[in-house]
């Protein structure tokens, strides 16, 4: 069964970096730092999942998904091939909790497929993965 593979930005803290390498590490899960330049500029080749942090700390007026991300999202193709976002954020933003993942869902018409706060737990990231294997099983039947 084919694995969609995970586009991630991450921040100089890593949190969200040490969610995407315990997905990765947890199933075989190709996960792609919009980080790198070559990714950030190029097409996902296919469907894609997006796990974005958020970075509105509870000024209205801070822009909540990261350059990077907003970047890669320019292309026409690759909002197209979006399927839905995981979204990392800080309790600490209040009502900005999971900010940039709802905004883009709400723009997008995408779903937010999971949210986790900082890094996740062991718990978040088996969870996680086990919605995504769901996905992969649902697409993967749906080409058959």
């Amino acid at each position: 069964m084919a694995q969609i593979p995970v586009y991630y930005y991450s921040s100089v803290s890593n949190l969200t970096r040490r969610f995407a390498e315990q997905l990765a590490a947890r199933d075989g899960r190709d996960v792609r730092d919009l980080a790198d330049p070559e990714v950030r500029r190029g097409e996902a080749p296919g469907r894609w999942i997006l796990l974005t942090p958020s970075y509105k700390a509870g000024n209205a007026d801070e822009v909540t998904l990261p350059a990077p991300v907003r970047a890669f999202l320019r292309s026409a193709v690759n909002r197209r091939r979006l399927v839905g976002i995981i979204g990392s954020g800080n309790r600490n933003f209040g009502a900005h909790y999971q900010a940039a993942a709802r905004e883009l869902a709400a723009i997008s018409g995408r779903p937010v497929l999971f949210e986790f706060e900082l890094s996740g737990t062991p718990e978040d990231v088996a969870r996680c993965a086990e919605i995504l294997r769901d996905i992969d099983a649902a697409l993967d039947s749906a080409n058959d």
